[in-house]
C-alpha cells in the first residue's frame, strides 16, 4: 500500500489568493477540557483533492453525484517528467488504458511554498485519453491547467470527455506500472472539490 496523499498541516501553501489552511486545538485536555478538540479551516482545493465538475462548469456534478466506482480501480502510472506542457506523445506506444491514469510531472513530496512554475496538459492528451475510456485524470501537480489560465483548456478538456480530476497528489518513489488507487474525499455531497486520501496498491 503506497498512500500517495500529501501530509497536510496548518500553513499547508495553498492556491494564490484561497483560503490558507489553518488548523488548531480549540479544546485541551490540558487546559481543563474533558477532551482536545480541533478546528480545521480550509479551501476545498487543499493538497491532494478531487475537483467536480461543479468546479469549472456552473452545469457540472458537484461532488456529491460523483460515483465511487470511478475513483477505485485499475491506474496505469507514467513518467511524464521533462515536459512543461504535457504532450499527446506521452501515450505512444500505448494501446489499452484502464479507466485511470496518473501523471508524474516531477513535483517533490513536499511543498514548502505553493508550486507556481509546475506542468500542465494539453488539451489534445485529454481529448485522446478520453478516446481510449479514461474516466479519471491524476497528477502530482496542482493543477491541470497553468496558474495564470483563465479559460482552463485542460479543465474544459476533461469536462466534455466527462474526466474527473485528481490533483496534488505526491507520486515520488511509485512505479511507472499499473496499480490499484483507492481514492476517497470528503463526503461534501454540494461542493465544488474535497480534500482526498488517495492510495495505491499491488495488483499483483
Amino acid at each position: 500500500m503506497i498512500d500517495i496523499t500529501r501530509k497536510l498541516h496548518s500553513g499547508f501553501p495553498t492556491w494564490p489568493g484561497d483560503t490558507e489552511c489553518s488548523f488548531e486545538m480549540v479544546a485541551k485536555i490540558s487546559e481543563g477540557s474533558s477532551v482536545n478538540v480541533g478546528r480545521l479551516v480550509t479551501t476545498t482545493h487543499l493538497g491532494t483533492h478531487l475537483d467536480a465538475p461543479l468546479h469549472y462548469s456552473d452545469a457540472g456534478s458537484p461532488l456529491g453525484e460523483i460515483p465511487l466506482e470511478v475513483l477505485i480501480g485499475p491506474c496505469l502510472v507514467l513518467d511524464a517528467r521533462g515536459h512543461k506542457v504535457l504532450p499527446v506523445s506521452l501515450l505512444d506506444g500505448l494501446e489499452a488504458f484502464p479507466e485511470r491514469v496518473a501523471f508524474f510531472t516531477g513535483e517533490p513530496s513536499e511543498w514548502t511554498t505553493f508550486p507556481t512554475d509546475f506542468s500542465h496538459f494539453d488539451p489534445a492528451l485529454i481529448d485522446l485519453l478520453g478516446q481510449k475510456g479514461v474516466k479519471l485524470l491524476v497528477t502530482d501537480a496542482p493543477s491541470v491547467d497553468h496558474l495564470t489560465s483563465k479559460d482552463l483548456p485542460a479543465h474544459q478538456a476533461c469536462l466534455r470527455n466527462q474526466i474527473l480530476i485528481l490533483e496534488g497528489v505526491d507520486l515520488n518513489g511509485v512505479d511507472f506500472k499499473t496499480y490499484e488507487l483507492v481514492c476517497l474525499p470528503l463526503n461534501l455531497q454540494e461542493a465544488d472539490a474535497a480534500p482526498a486520501r488517495a492510495i495505491l496498491r499491488d495488483t499483483l
